[in-house]
C-alpha cells in the first residue's frame, strides 16, 4: 500500500512534513493527522488556528477542532474550547467515546482538564494588538469587522489502508462569543471513510456547511470519480446553486485524498496547499477557479513564499 497527505494552506506544510515522516515509518494515519495539525497550532504567527489565533468580539480566543477516524467512523470535536493547547488532541480523545464525542464551550474546556490535556493562554500579545487595531478601524471607518476564518485541515492514508481526517481552527476573527462554523461539524468540515477517501473544508463556515461538501466529495469518490473530479464537481455545482438561491456566497477552498493515494482540491479563491505521496517530497502549490468548472493549480514560487512569511511576521503598527 502507498502513504500520502494533503492539508489545507501554505501553514499546513511543515506539520505535514513531520506527517508524512510517520508514514514513511510506518506510522498511523490518525497519528500523522494529529502531529500534523499540533505543529500548526503550536505556531504563533498563523493568525487563524490555535496559539496566536485571532479573537472573538469579547476578545478570548475561542477554538473549533474535529477529527475523524475512516476506518471506524468514530468522530470526535469541540466547539469554543478556550485555554487549550491544542484541541484537535482533545477531538481526538473524544472520537473514542461513544456518547459525549462531541463537546462544546465550558464543557469541552472543563474536559480537556480532567483528562490531563495542557492548558494554555492562547491570546498572544501580538494577537491582541491585531484585534484592538481592528477594533479601532471598525469604528474609524466603518469596516465590517469580520476578516480571517481559514482552517487546517488534514487528510492522511497510511501505508496499510488507514485513512484519517482532522481539523482546527479559532474561527471567524471577531465572531461572536459561541459562534461555530463548518470545521468541528462531520460531513461539512471534514469526512473520512477509509474503503473510499476523505476530504476537508476552509472557508466561510456558514456557507460551507450549507452544502455538506466533504461528505458530497467523498460520496462523489466513491461512485468512481478521482479526487480531483469530485473536488470540482462538489464544489463548483454548489457554489453556483448557493449563489443563485442565497444572493451572495463567501469563500470556498476543499482538498481531499483517496484510498489510493490521489489526491484533489478545488476553490473559489486563491488557494494554496500543502501535499505529500510515497513517490515525492511535500510540496507547496497553488490553486485557481478555472474555466469549465476545473481547477488550475500551479507550484507555489519562492517569491511568493518569501512574501508570505514576511507578510505574516511583520510588525503591528
Amino acid at each position: 500500500m502507498t502513504y500520502a497527505m494533503i492539508g489545507t494552506w501554505r501553514m499546513a506544510y511543515e506539520g505535514l512534513c513531520k506527517g508524512m515522516d510517520l508514514l514513511s515509518q510506518n506510522g498511523k494515519s490518525a497519528d500523522a493527522v494529529e502531529t500534523a495539525i499540533k505543529e500548526v497550532e503550536d505556531y504563533p504567527f498563523f493568525k487563524s488556528v490555535g496559539y496566536g489565533g485571532l479573537p472573538n468580539a469579547n476578545g478570548l480566543v475561542e477554538m473549533d477542532a474535529g477529527f475523524m477516524n475512516g476506518d471506524t467512523f468514530e468522530v470526535g470535536a469541540v466547539m469554543g474550547i478556550s485555554d487549550v493547547k491544542n484541541p484537535i488532541s482533545v477531538a481526538r480523545s473524544l472520537s473514542h467515546e461513544h456518547y459525549n464525542s462531541v463537546l462544546v464551550g465550558a464543557g469541552a474546556s472543563q474536559y480537556a482538564t480532567l483528562n490531563n490535556f495542557e492548558r494554555k493562554n492562547m491570546l498572544t500579545e501580538r494577537a491582541h494588538k491585531i484585534w484592538e487595531k481592528r477594533r479601532k478601524e471598525i469604528v474609524e471607518k466603518n469596516l465590517s469587522p469580520y476578516d480571517g476564518h481559514d482552517t487546517v485541515g488534514m487528510v492522511s492514508l497510511d501505508a496499510s489502508g488507514s485513512l484519517s481526517v482532522g481539523t482546527s481552527t479559532s474561527g471567524l476573527f471577531m465572531k461572536k462569543p459561541g459562534r461555530t462554523g463548518d470545521t468541528a461539524l462531520v460531513g461539512d468540515g471534514f469526512y473520512v471513510d477509509s474503503e473510499i477517501g476523505g476530504a476537508a473544508a476552509t472557508g466561510l463556515g456558514e456557507d460551507i456547511m450549507k452544502g455538506c461538501l466533504c461528505y458530497e466529495i467523498v460520496r462523489l469518490m466513491g461512485t468512481g470519480m478521482t479526487p480531483q473530479a469530485a473536488c470540482d464537481k462538489a464544489v463548483y455545482s454548489f457554489t453556483k446553486k448557493l449563489k443563485e438561491r442565497y444572493g451572495k456566497i463567501g469563500e470556498f477552498s476543499l482538498v481531499a485524498l483517496d484510498k489510493n493515494g490521489n489526491w484533489g482540491v478545488a476553490t473559489n479563491v486563491e488557494f494554496t496547499f500543502a501535499v505529500g505521496t510515497e513517490a515525492g517530497e511535500p510540496a507547496i502549490f497553488i490553486a485557481h477557479p478555472a474555466a469549465n468548472d476545473q481547477t488550475k493549480i500551479e507550484p507555489i514560487t519562492q517569491e511568493w513564499l518569501d512574501a508570505y512569511s514576511k507578510r505574516i511576521k511583520a510588525p503591528i503598527d
